[in-house]
């Protein structure tokens, strides 16, 4: 029963980037491009995002109990850190020049153009990478841990 709630918002949100001019290729670059021929209508879209995701937030933050799921986790980090900032810049200057973020790329596979297959790989490449550079840092900090524990 809990997978219904979020298959139903997938399939909202995919009809609405299916349909919506505001994500078209050439649309996110213009909006990044402040300096040249600025479109500024992405803009709207995040402002809409805003007013519904912060009342949720909000009401999330209550701790109450969630409708379709056993537990609300949180959010683990609430610190703007230098991760967040590096991740935000990336992918900003990913969407920038190749003009795709990741959603609307997994969802231009299905046109099986080259272009968008090698920035998914890509994608998927980095994520990879990432998730081992995490994991050898975790492993480096326990094992730093240990030493100290067994040295003190």
């Amino acid at each position: 029963m809990w997978i219904i709630a979020p298959l139903f918002c997938g399939l909202i949100f995919g009809r609405r980037v299916c349909s919506s001019p505001g994500w078209c290729s050439d649309q996110g670059p213009a909006f990044l491009d402040i300096f040249g021929a600025w479109d500024p209508t992405l803009a709207v879209v995040m402002a809409a995002a805003l007013a519904v995701a912060i009342p949720g937030f909000r009401l999330a933050d209550r701790g109450a109990r969630p409708w379709f799921a056993g537990e609300y986790s949180g959010r683990a980090n609430r610190e703007i850190d230098l991760p967040l900032v590096a991740g935000a810049a990336l992918f900003g200057i990913g969407w920038g020049v190749v003009g795709l973020c990741p959603g609307p790329a997994l969802e231009s596979l299905a046109t099986l153009s080259p272009g968008i297959i090698v920035f998914v790989v890509a994608m998927a490449a980095g994520m990879l990478l990432h998730n081992a550079w995490q994991q050898s840092r975790l492993t480096a900090q326990r094992d730093r841990q240990l030493a100290s524990a067994t040295d003190g």
